[in-house]
This record gives structure tokens, C-alpha cells and sequence, in this order.
């Protein structure tokens, strides 16, 4: 089972416990306070790294059990690389480093400083995020341990620093992300059998809490509206739709909220254009957009984020029963707009379609930013590396590539033009759903772009970088939580007043 994470900052001058992490730069030297630890270790650390040729690169290790000289168990020193060149997203991988090393320590320091002094309050509270998001582990469904896991039930780490209220502080905001990429990561990962459309829905009043006003529409609402493109997806399914609005009051009364949008395919069989078996259970993961939108929305409230935010989402399950959605059917989304069903596997931008025109009739958003594990055709393009961006507006592109290259969560810039509008032109209705294979992204976003009008918007494809994408040092989960700290970020940098 993983442990509970406890995390205190305690002043440099308190004695270390349990495991002692130290940092170093690429020449072997240490802050004023490790050292003062390290001194009675005479020369072990120059040893050890001769033996293992450990030169102090950015993330790199060194370990040593049971040092001599010094009352903790074990040693660990992480390079830092150059000083000069640690930025933000730095010191939260050198948090996750550190967590990695750790876990299987029932307590750790941490001597959070650098040769030539103490970093900011920020960069330390950057370090405690990066522990916060690699100790997750979702296992709430084993029900033995392994022989060999002797994870203890709680793991404790002091982060020694220099002036612990300053970077308790800058922790706050920082803490409030963490806990809305985790809850978007528990969401990802939970089975289909657990987590369908009600109970995605009803987890979302659990933001209450924090403030944020929530409301659910069922289908008798959602056909009320018009919404038959959203509602038609899921008529197959046993468990019926819903739509979610989430919305945080946080800026100056009546002025226009930012929009988040989510595809929320609870499980996704394809429909009657049913997938093959092979990797099919890792369909749960298609609402990883609207776990994002969910985890977003708690971290801008848990923070007090100064902005006015809707988060929309709509949740289904794609299933091919006899009710289901066929080939060549057509349906009127709320827009009036009609779209022919060429492939039931081609569901999300259905649901996106009168979610989002929903949200801009409503609330008349500054932008609106969606994000759906909406093609495999974009891991095509990408891999798992970057999510794929499209967008009718260059600042809002702009904005979102500079958080993405802040946090880590990366985002590329793809084409849309009218060139590609020809491909979903219908003989039967306004637009079909899918363009055929080439260029597969771009059309479904040339999809999208029709239900948005003139309102500054952004589509992010997170197929490859929403669930099962390459392990880091902040994330050893197969549900990623990719999203919540991008637009965090978005919003933070440009939105708030």
C-alpha cells in the first residue's frame, strides 16, 4: 500500500532525521548549511563519488548506506548541475528525485540549500510540489501486500530551510495545484465499473467545499437544451449522461470567466464502430480532459485564485447496445448545426461540440480552452511528449506554449485552415464526424472550430500525454493529471487581477 505523505519545513538549525538528502552542483560543492551537517563525514562523499563516478548532473544520485561519521542511515546527494541554470520546473523534478529516494523510509531531511546561499522561498516550495506529486500512488483497490513492499504506513520529510514562513507561504498556492493534479490522477486511474457518468457527476459536489458552485443536468435537462449530439453517444449505455458546470467566483463581480471544457467518455468501446479487444481497457482513461477540468477547478479554488472560471464538462459511456447511435445517422446539436455519424468511434467531439457552444451562449467567456484524449492520430504526430494545440487565436496559442514550457506540460501547435474544413463537408448535413484518416487531429479540430464562433479558444489533444505516457520524476501513475498545472499557470500569468 503507499504511504501517507507528511511534509514539515523546519530551520536549518534543527537536527536531521532519518534520511539525509543534501544537494550539490556539478563541482562537488554544497550549500553553508549541508555542509555543516556533512563535516564530520570527513571525506566520504569525494570518495564515493570517485568510486561511482558521480559528477553532480542535474537529477543525478549518489547514495551511500549507512555513512560513516554521520547519525543518518543512509546519505543521499542529488545533483543540481549548475546553479545558474535551475529554473522552476528544476526544483520540482529535484523534489521528485528526492521523494523517489525516499519512500521506503519511514522519515528523511531534506537541506534544501545550494553552494552560494539558500534558494528563494519560491524554488524550495517548487521542491515540495515535485514531493507531493511523485509520492502518489493509487493502489486503493489491492488488498495484499507484495513479500518484498515494506513501503511504511507514513512517511515523514523535513525540508530544512531558511525562513520557514516565507516558504510556507509560497507552498500554499503550490500545495492547492498538487491536490488538483492528484484528484485528477484518482479520477483517470478509478475502474469504468466504479467510475460512470452518475458517479463522475456526483464526485464533482465534493468541490462544494472549496467553494466552487456546481450543478448537474441529466438527460431530460440536456435534451431540454437541445444537446442530441452529447445525449446520442451515450443512448447505447445503461448508464445515462450527464453534463457538469462548475463555476468559481473568484474575480470582480460581472466580469466574464475564463472556460475550461473536458470530454468526459467514461468508457469508450468505440460504439457500434466497436474497437478491437487488444488495450481496450484503456478506454477508462477517455475523460482524462474532464478529470483535468475537475482537478483545475479545485486547485484555482483551494488557492482563492482572483478570477471568475467555469469548468464544463460533459461524461458519457460509449457502449453498442440496441439503442446505440448507428453509421449514418444524423443529429441536430444545440447549435442547430447537424452532423452525420460516419464512426460511433469518433464520440468525443460530439460531446464537445454542444458543450462548448453551451458554455459560450451561457457564459460569454473571455476563451474557452477544451482538452480531450480526442485522437490516436495525434500520438501519431507527437507521441507522448507534447499534446497537441490548435487554436483561432495566436495569444491565447502563445500563452498556453509558454505554461506548457513552465511546467513541463508541454504543447505543439498544429494547423487548422479551410483547406481541411473540405474533409467533414457532408452530402446528407451540415458536417460529418470523422475526415478519414488523414490528418485525423486536425479535422476533428476543424470540428470543434465550428461551435465556437469568434470566441478566443484552444483545443488540446492529450491523447498521448492524458493516461499511459512515459513515467517521470513527478509521476509514476498510469493517469497523469496532464492539464491541471498547465492551465493553472495560463490563468495564474495572465488571467487573475
Amino acid at each position: 500500500m503507499s504511504a501517507t505523505l507528511k511534509l514539515d519545513f523546519v530551520p536549518f538549525s534543527a537536527a536531521p532525521k532519518g534520511v539525509l538528502i543534501v544537494f550539490c552542483d556539478d563541482g562537488l560543492k554544497f550549500g553553508t548549511a549541508a555542509r555543516a551537517v556533512l563535516d564530520s563525514a570527513g571525506d566520504l562523499i569525494k570518495r564515493a563519488a570517485e568510486a561511482e563516478r558521480f559528477k553532480g548532473k542535474h537529477g543525478s544520485t549518489l547514495e551511500i548506506v549507512a555513512p560513516a561519521g554521520l547519525v543518518a542511515p543512509r546519505l543521499v546527494v542529488i545533483g543540481v548541475g549548475k546553479v545558474k541554470d535551475l529554473k522552476s520546473e528544476s526544483w520540482v523534478k529535484l523534489g521528485g528525485v528526492a521523494m523517489g529516494k525516499v519512500s521506503s523510509a519511514p522519515e528523511a531531511t531534506i537541506i534544501a540549500d545550494l553552494p552560494g546561499g539558500a534558494p528563494k522561498p519560491e524554488r524550495v516550495a517548487d521542491m515540495a510540489l515535485g514531493i507531493r506529486l511523485r509520492a502518489y500512488a493509487f493502489d486503493r483497490y489491492k488488498t495484499k501486500r507484495k513479500d518484498d513492499d515494506e513501503t511504511p504506513s507514513e512517511v515523514t520529510i523535513g525540508i530544512a530551510v531558511s525562513g520557514v514562513g516565507a516558504v510556507q507561504k509560497a507552498f500554499a498556492s503550490r500545495d492547492a495545484v498538487a491536490s488538483g493534479v492528484l484528484l485528477a490522477r484518482d479520477l483517470v486511474n478509478e475502474p469504468p465499473n466504479i467510475l460512470f457518468p452518475e458517479e463522475f457527476a456526483r464526485r464533482t459536489n465534493g468541490l462544494k467545499k472549496f467553494g466552487v458552485s456546481v450543478e448537474i443536468l441529466d438527460v431530460p435537462a440536456m435534451k431540454k437544451l437541445g444537446m442530441n449530439a452529447l445525449i446520442g453517444v451515450g443512448q447505447g449505455s445503461e448508464h445515462p449522461s450527464r453534463m457538469v458546470v462548475m463555476r468559481w467566483d473568484g474575480g470582480k463581480k460581472n466580469t466574464p470567466p475564463v472556460a475550461f471544457i473536458g470530454k468526459g467518455v467514461c468508457f469508450d468501446t468505440g460504439g457500434i464502430s466497436i474497437k478491437p479487444a487488444g488495450s481496450m481497457e484503456d478506454m477508462k482513461g477517455d475523460m482524462a480532459g474532464a478529470a483535468c477540468v475537475v482537478g483545475l477547478m479545485q486547485a484555482l479554488a483551494e488557492r482563492k485564485a482572483k478570477v471568475n472560471a467555469v469548468g464544463a464538462i460533459g461524461l458519457v459511456e460509449n457502449m453498442p447496445d440496441g439503442k446505440a447511435q448507428r453509421p449514418g445517422d444524423i443529429v441536430t446539436t444545440m447549435s442547430g448545426q447537424t452532423i452525420e455519424i460516419i464512426n460511433t468511434d469518433a464520440e468525443g467531439r460530439l460531446v464537445l461540440a454542444d458543450v462548448l457552444h453551451y458554455v459560450n451562449k451561457r457564459f460569454k467567456p473571455k476563451f474557452m480552452v477544451n482538452l480531450a484524449t480526442l485522437t490516436g492520430a495525434i500520438i501519431v504526430a507527437l507521441g507522448h511528449e507534447y499534446a497537441g494545440l490548435f487554436s483561432n487565436d495566436d495569444t491565447l496559442s502563445e500563452r498556453l506554449t509558454k505554461a506548457g514550457l513552465a511546467t513541463g506540460e508541454r504543447v505543439w501547435r498544429m494547423p487548422l485552415g479551410p483547406e481541411y474544413d473540405k474533409k467533414i463537408d457532408s452530402k446528407f448535413a451540415d458536417m460529418k464526424n470523422t475526415g478519414g484518416r488523414d490528418a485525423g487531429s486536425i479535422t476533428a479540430a476543424q470540428l470543434l472550430a465550428r461551435f465556437v464562433e469568434k470566441t478566443p479558444w484552444a483545443h488540446l489533444d492529450i491523447a498521448g500525454t492524458g493516461f499511459a505516457s512515459p513515467q517521470s520524476d513527478v509521476n509514476k501513475s498510469w493517469g497523469s493529471g496532464f492539464g491541471v498545472r498547465l492551465l493553472d499557470r495560463l490563468v495564474a500569468d495572465h488571467y487573475e487581477k
